[in-house]
């Protein structure tokens, strides 16, 4: 029995086990957002989006509910949530005395809440999938994509 729960352990850590996947994790933590929706954030092609959440959703970390044309996806269970930050909390101990002073310091200001200037979505510096310092201000972004997009358009958003 042990094993079995164990090899089952290894099947959802291997499908997590991707950049991608972990900041679509980090997307759905708030709560259900669409195909396109995380296309835009991410910065993917629709077929790469795909193949990922197909992985995510045949290891039951996600579901998805069709509404017409549109397809929204959200956490199966809110531990995802909780066990990502637990990971996140881990390499912030982890980094501490082995990175600079500066980067410490970094790691461990990550509280509070903001929101991404080209999404809107509410994250906090901790919980951030990327930053960007802009003439002295630091943003913050729920995904690669959002940053890319402010990085392109900056003076849209400033």
């Amino acid at each position: 029995m042990y094993e079995e729960f164990f090899h089952l352990h290894a099947q959802l850590l291997k499908a997590l086990a991707h950049p991608r996947r972990l900041e679509i994790i980090h997307l759905l933590k708030e709560g259900s957002v669409t195909v396109g929706g995380m296309q835009e954030m991410l910065g993917l092609p629709q077929a790469n989006l795909s193949q990922h959440l197909k992985i995510l959703r045949d290891a039951g970390a996600v579901t998805q509910e069709r509404n017409g044309k549109h397809i929204t996806y959200r956490l199966a269970h809110k531990n995802f949530t909780k066990a990502s930050e637990a990971m996140r909390d881990v390499l912030i101990e982890r980094s501490q005395g082995k990175k600079s002073d500066e980067f410490t310091r970094r790691m461990k200001d990550l509280t509070p809440i903001v929101k991404d200037p080209v999404c809107g979505m509410r994250v906090s510096p901790k919980t951030a999938g990327a930053a960007f310092a802009y003439k002295g201000v630091r943003y913050y972004f729920c995904a690669a994509g959002c940053k890319t997009q402010f990085r392109r358009n900056v003076q849209r958003y400033v």
